[in-house]
Parts: C-alpha cells; sequence; structure tokens
C-alpha cells in the first residue's frame, strides 16, 4: 500500500497531507508535552545513537532527571524500553507519547535522536529543540533525498531557532551555500578531533570505545552538556567511562584466537571508520569483513561500500543487508566498486547470499588466529528484510554464536 501511494504522490505532498496531521494531532492529543522541558536533538549521517547515550549518561553523571529515544534503546521517566527502530526515528504519536512520559515524571531534559526523514516527514512538530547536535553528514539517503544540497539542508532544520546548535567543525568546511549559519538566534559551537572550539588536542579524551569517530561523538557531547551548565570534567569523566552500546563495534567473546566485532556501519563513512579502527587495533592479523546494502534505498552508495571495503580489508563477503527482493542487483553494484578496488573473485572476495551462511563461511572458512572478523550493517537489529514484503527475526550476535557452535 505504502508503495502504491508514494507511486502515486510526490513526497512533499504526502508530507504535508498525510505526516504533518499526524504529527499536529499527536503533539494536541498528548498535551504539547515538551513545553517544560529542554530537548535535545542529535542528527547526523553517523554516530547519532552513541551520541544521544553519551549525553544521557553525562547528564545522569551530574545529577539531572533526564529521558532520552534513540533508534536503539530509550530510557523514558525511568523506564527502559528496547526500541529497535530499523534505523528511522519513531512516529510523532510514540515521539510524543515518550515526552508526555517525561513530562510525568518530572525530567528535566529530554534527548531525543533525529533523523533526516523524521526531520521532513514531520515526526518532530511541536517540539522546540533548545540545543540540536549535528554529529557529520556524509553519503547517505540519496534515494529519497534525491540531492546531497537536500540532504544537507534537511539536517540543517535540526538547528533553526535552537538556542546552541553543537556542530562537527567539517561543515564549516563545506561550500557557503550549504555550510551552517550562525544567526542571531542561536550560538554555534563546534567540535572536532583536530580543530574546532572543543578538539581532541586540546581534551585528550582517554575512551573505553575505540575509534576517533567516537572521540567525536564524546566531544559532542562534552559540549552539549556544558551549554546545559554541567561541569566539564564531569562530562569529562562520565564520557571515558562510557562502554558502548549493542551493536557498534560489540565484540563477541570467542575462544578461537580471533576477534569478532558486530558493528552497525552501513553508509561509506560509517565503514571506512569502522575498518580503520579495526585494522589500527590489529595491524599484524587479517581483516574480513562482511558488508551489504539495503534493497529500494541509496543506490549510490553500493559501489562505495564495495569499494571502501576492499581498499581496507584483506578479504571481503558480500551479503544480505535487508536486500527487499534486489540481492542480484545490490551485489552486482558492490562488486563493482570492489572490481575498482583490485577485488578477486572467490580469492579475497566472496558473495553470498543467505547472511546467515556468510557469517559461518567468515568465521568458519577464512578466519584464522589473530586475524579480525568485522560484520557490518546491522547491528542492533533484530528483524531483515529479505522479500520487500515482511520482516524476519534476524541477530547477528545469534548468527555469529551459532557459527562459533558449528566451528567447534
Amino acid at each position: 500500500m505504502k508503495e502504491i501511494i508514494r507511486s502515486l504522490f510526490p513526497q512533499w505532498m504526502i508530507n504535508k497531507f498525510y505526516h504533518l496531521p499526524r504529527a499536529f494531532l499527536a503533539y494536541i492529543f498528548y498535551g504539547f508535552p515538551t513545553r517544560n522541558l529542554t530537548v535535545i536533538g542529535v542528527t547526523g549521517t553517523d554516530g547519532k545513537t552513541t551520541t544521544v547515550n553519551m549525553i544521557y549518561q553525562v547528564l545522569k553523571s551530574a545529577g539531572k532527571k533526564v529521558s532520552m529515544v534513540s533508534t536503539v534503546n530509550a530510557v523514558v521517566g525511568g523506564q527502559r524500553y528496547d526500541t529497535g527502530f530499523h534505523v528511522t526515528s519513531p512516529d510523532p504519536l510514540l515521539v510524543q507519547k515518550f515526552a508526555k512520559k517525561a513530562k510525568d515524571n518530572g525530567d528535566e531534559f529530554l534527548i531525543l535522536e533525529v533523523t533526516s526523514h523524521a526531520l521532513d516527514q514531520y515526526r518532530f512538530w511541536g517540539i522546540k529543540f533548545d540545543v540540536a547536535v549535528i554529529t557529520n553528514v556524509t553519503h547517505e539517503h540519496l534515494d529519497y533525498h534525491k540531492t546531497f544540497g537536500n540532504y544537507l539542508n534537511t539536517k540543517f532544520k535540526l538547528i533553526k531557532d535552537v538556542k546552541f546548535a553543537v556542530v562537527n567543525e567539517n561543515l564549516n568546511r563545506l561550500p557557503r551555500r550549504f555550510a551552517p549559519r550562525n544567526d542571531d538566534n542561536k550560538r554555534m559551537i563546534t567540535f572536532g578531533h583536530n580543530r574546532g572550539d572543543f578538539n581532541q588536542e586540546d581534551i585528550n579524551l582517554k575512551l573505553k570505545i575505540p575509534g576517533d569517530y567516537n572521540v567525536e561523538n564524546a566531544l559532542a557531547a562534552i559540549v552539549a552538556a556544558s551549554v546545559l551548565g554541567v561541569n566539564q570534567e564531569i562530562a569529562r569523566k562520565s564520557v571515558e567511562s562510557f562502554k558502548g552500546i549493542v551493536g557498534r563495534m560489540e565484540e563477541v567473546k570467542n575462544r578461537r584466537g580471533f576477534r569478532i566485532v558486530i558493528d552497525y556501519a552501513h553508509t561509506p563513512n560509517g565503514l571506512e571508520q569502522a575498518l580503520k579502527t579495526l585494522r589500527s587495533q590489529h595491524p599484524q592479523g587479517k581483516l574480513i569483513s562482511l558488508i551489504g546494502c539495503e534493497g529500494k534505498r541509496d543506490v549510490g552508495k553500493r559501489s562505495l561500500m564495495g569499494e571502501i571495503a576492499t581498499k581496507l580489508s584483506d578479504m571481503v563477503v558480500v551479503t544480505a543487508v535487508d536486500p527487499r527482493g534486489q540481492i542480484d542487483t545490490i551485489n552486482r553494484q558492490i562488486s563493482n566498486g570492489a572490481k575498482k578496488a583490485g577485488a578477486r573473485m572467490d580469492e579475497n572476495f566472496f558473495i553470498i547470499d543467505d547472511r546467515a551462511k556468510a557469517i559461518d563461511f567468515a568465521i568458519n572458512s577464512l578466519a584464522k588466529k589473530g586475524d579480525t572478523v568485522g560484520i557490518f550493517g546491522k547491528g542492533h537489529e533484530r528483524s531483515m528484510n529479505l522479500d520487500g514484503k515482511k520482516e524476519i527475526h534476524w541477530s547477528d550476535e545469534e548468527a555469529v554464536k551459532k557459527a562459533l557452535n558449528n566451528g567447534q
């Protein structure tokens, strides 16, 4: 039904005459719940969920009453929820319901993960954001937004009229027509690994979780907390104690002498950063990456994913990541990018459609002692869409544990 509607009407019309009225009614029904809350919104191509969780931990460490909603998890009114929203932000009814729970609990702060689709579709309509964080903006969702400029402009909607905009300093290096503007309505504060108002060279964070990108996520969390009046030293200690979240550089322990890491990386930038991190941790052993791309989504990123994986890995296994009936086309497009980077079929590049079999192959046929297996694309998600019609139960963690048992 959704496909029929999309084929008959342009997206802007669906947004205006379907999504916006639903968001308006949700806002009214739950009684304007964010009016007395300080709301922090976090958007970006990668790092949103981790940054939301870091900000939550910092505010809790500072003794604040706070709720949070991310695409992986939520803590609202003191109660935990396993959200599993499968990439995007929740429905506006659920957003406002969570906000009311936070308000009724007497919370001061509400942290929301905000996707570009949600911004375009008015899912957060009526919510006045006080602080907006943009972790980064790289190649993603061009199937929906059509151009990178449109994607950028959608992300920047979040910082309109906020009191504080916390943005990655890389965004200031965009062409002027795209770069976020620091107008009279807000104060813009930048963060970055090497540059920015808050940067790693000055602060020198020592995190428990790996990756330069997580350093940037932590810096963003420190800035967001600082503008809300949290002592910077409290913020630092909190992010340095942060242990990560499910499906993000999550290591599955085993007795086979090699590392297995599950990560959600599903964008070219996310994959590149994850592979560089894994390589830097274990430069001696082979790096084996298992990747894929979504069906009926951004086509342009598929060849990039294949190229990046081939350049930065010793072996690549391509498999299903929500193919929605397009597995052959997806695999061919990923392969085209991999061939540009020198992939050799059945030597260092393999295609196995079945994700469970692909994970078993990577663990039991390719990996040797001292190697690292990176399993990318699904992370925390607990379902997969193979045929474009229905979701089936799926868990990378369960598949890995089964493969380990098979190899013993």
